[in-house]
């Protein structure tokens, strides 16, 4: 009988010895990062991309300027930085990502991983898709053409051709995948610190020169000072959708790169530091955009409000007013500022995606780099077709990028961010995670994290989620 439970305890630790084995040639293949702000400065590339420079300006200028503004900075300082801490401590005291990172804690909630996996993989096509219009029109300028960039048809007719969107696409993704490609520490880490303190300085060149406009004064009262007359359940909804998708929140992104983080360095205050740069390029690119578009337009709402097509189609008219020569320049800084942001965002989608195939299959970086890199070419092709060749193609009345952009930011994200709460608060408890979060010293806002994790977040992120689903099919208009 002892002979018996000494082979079944020998056996049993070989077992381990081997599981252990894995797990560090796992990790070694993963990488992490060198620095505290090598990472800080990374994760804020992830969260600073097209959010920020294309997608916050056109929600704040349709959903009434300032009380956007307010709503949305209301809503980091307590939705985005209780998920973004959560999300950071989960994966450093895991060690891995999204994917596997929930199994861990917990064997019966290895489907959130799987949730919160899938997002980035519909993600990542489509934003690349955007990225090579990006490309389109920086190349426009800096080879002298951005007075046809201001043309009425430019962007449609761009959009809409069988084989540019294409091409621009692919030249976008080989960008970010070179990057991945060389690894954590060599790649991402390194890029990051060049490409974040450029776009910080572009940011704020481009948007000096914006506020100079004649005219755009009314644009900066409308951008800043709140009217609560606007304020609306729709600015709530569009403001905290715009913190999902700025905030590289609910979709794996915060938990990949906190598995990368070392353990000596603090998580509340590189959060802090993280939620700055966020908060604080999307406020100067609004003070780039949106004023630059009021003083174009005269105030003029249709201009204001017509949504994505803001910054394709209204900017270049307003850098056509400066003449070829100054409005070239600005045309290039701008879009060269609006590549750099998109790019540092698509490296962490793509870095993301890696590090699950890394985790889930033990592929070395190069092989899994490989796959993810062909799998979104082919994921992207339809997304970049989708307004020209295969335009005829629609579901519920949207494109096909229109259909991932829904399906991934008002459905899958909300939902994994519920479930991210739940898990967290009632399945681990808190405290697994607030002890990660104090391998450093104390954590100030420990009480209002439990608070919020467990009561405020997800009541609200269920409510908006039922709402916006709702609003979205036309069952009630709010």
């Amino acid at each position: 009988m002892e002979e018996n439970n000494t082979s079944a305890d020998m056996q049993d630790n070989q077992s381990l010895d081997e599981q252990n084995s894995q797990e560090l040639q796992t990790k070694k293949k993963r990488g992490g990062f060198t620095s505290k702000i090598g990472f800080v400065l990374a994760a804020a590339g992830s969260a600073v991309g097209l959010g920020n420079i294309w997608r916050f300006p056109y929600l704040a200028a349709k959903y009434g300027g300032g009380i956007f503004l307010l709503t949305y900075i209301v809503l980091a300082v307590t939705f985005g930085f209780v998920l973004m801490i959560a999300e950071i401590a989960l994966g450093r005291k895991t060690g891995m990502s999204a994917i596997n990172a929930f199994k861990k804690l917990n064997k019966k909630w290895a489907f959130l991983g799987v949730l919160c996996a899938i997002i980035p993989i519909i993600i990542l096509p489509y934003y690349s898709v955007i990225g090579g219009w990006v490309g389109k029109y920086f190349f426009t300028y800096i080879t002298g053409g951005g007075a046809s960039a201001a043309g009425d048809n430019f962007f449609n007719a761009f959009i809409t051709s069988p084989w540019q969107p294409l091409l621009f696409f692919f030249i976008f993704v080989s960008i970010v995948f070179v990057v991945v490609l060389f690894g954590v520490e060599k790649g991402v880490e390194k890029v990051s610190k060049f490409l974040m303190p450029a776009l910080v300085l572009l940011t704020i060149g481009v948007t000096i020169y914006a506020l100079t406009m004649p005219g755009s004064a009314e644009g900066i009262k409308y951008y800043l000072l709140p009217d609560f007359k606007k304020f609306s359940v729709k600015t709530v909804l569009a403001a905290l959708g715009q913190l999902f998708y700025s905030m590289s929140l609910a979709m794996g992104i915060m938990i990949t790169y906190g598995s990368y983080m070392k353990k000596q360095d603090k998580i509340e205050s590189s959060v802090h530091q993280i939620e700055v740069f966020d908060t604080g390029i999307a406020l100067l690119s609004g003070l780039m955009i949106i004023p630059a578009a009021y003083a174009f337009s005269g105030g003029n709402p249709e201009t204001l409000g017509q949504g994505p097509g803001l910054m394709f189609v209204a900017l270049p008219k307003v850098f056509a007013n400066f003449g070829n020569v100054g409005g070239g320049i600005l045309g290039a800084l701008f879009f060269a500022l609006v590549l750099f942001a998109a790019l540092t965002s698509a490296i962490s989608l793509m870095e993301t995606v890696v590090s699950i195939v890394i985790d889930k299959f033990h592929l070395s970086r190069k092989k899994s780099s490989v796959i993810v890199y062909v799998g979104t070419l082919l994921l992207g092709i339809p997304s970049s077709l989708g307004f020209g060749v295969w335009s005829a193609v629609s579901v519920g009345g949207m494109t096909i990028l229109d259909m991932f952009d829904f399906l991934s930011n008002s459905i899958l994200m909300p939902i994994a961010a519920l479930l991210t709460c739940v898990f967290i608060g009632y399945v681990v408890g808190c405290q697994n995670l607030t002890d990660e979060i104090e391998l450093n010293g104390p954590f100030k806002f420990k009480k209002f994290f439990n608070v919020m994790i467990k009561y405020v977040c997800p009541i609200c992120i269920a409510a908006i989620l039922v709402t916006s689903i709702l609003d979205a099919f036309g069952v009630f208009n709010i």
